[in-house]
């Protein structure tokens, strides 16, 4: 089974291109939903121990979270070390699920592949990008949004142009969804020819 990683950086449109890679039927695994899971019950009390304040009644408030959070830029790591061994874990168990299934390809959303070192897990990987004032435009328009907030965000993340330059596959979603959906089929077709290597080496 080929394993995929699909990332971009926030505001690039990694949803858009995830649902269509899912309308083909390929089985997306969407970590940022799997930190909400998370943040709502299982790792809880872990982060208020680690962040006291920021969860109640076995939830974590993710404005208090992201507050303290930009209060001390350097904990960042801390939060890190309790969420990502976490996100693995789901990761391996939704391979194994699919890989037991049939399934050909399987793909990892994940938005700090790079960062993460994820990407040396998988088979390929695609990027999406855009252009820099649009993915500003599309990300100051969420609510709660403000310019601190996404420059603090960015300091956090691989530039985009590094990220296209480590990518197997780019997805420009500067322009229409229609445009973006016809990239993503060309790719499909591409990584259909691929080796299935990474499940066997690092997942089974």
């Amino acid at each position: 089974m080929l394993v995929i990683g699909l990332t971009g950086s926030i505001g690039m449109g990694k949803s858009t291109a995830a649902a269509r890679l899912r309308h083909h039927g390929l089985a997306v695994f969407d970590a940022d939903a799997e930190v909400h899971t998370l943040y709502s019950g299982p790792l809880a009390n872990d982060i208020e121990a680690a962040f006291p304040g920021t969860a109640a009644d076995g939830r974590v408030d993710r404005t208090k979270l992201t507050a303290a959070l930009l209060a001390a830029p350097h904990r960042f790591k801390d939060l890190e070390a309790i969420v990502h061994p976490r996100v693995r874990l789901e990761q391996r168990a939704f391979l194994k699920r699919h890989h037991e299934s049939g399934a050909r390809c399987a793909v990892l959303e994940i938005p700090l592949l790079f960062e993460s070192g994820a990407d040396k897990l998988c088979d390929a990987t695609i990027v999406v990008s855009a252009d820099a004032a649009i993915q500003r435009a599309r990300v100051l328009a969420r609510p709660g949004m403000s310019a601190a907030k996404l420059n603090e965000l960015l300091a956090r993340q691989m530039p985009d142009e590094d990220k296209r330059a480590r990518a197997n596959f780019i997805v420009d979603t500067s322009g229409e969804v229609a445009a973006c959906n016809a990239q993503v089929d060309a790719i499909i077709v591409q990584i259909d020819q691929l080796p299935a290597r990474a499940y066997q080496r690092f997942w089974s």
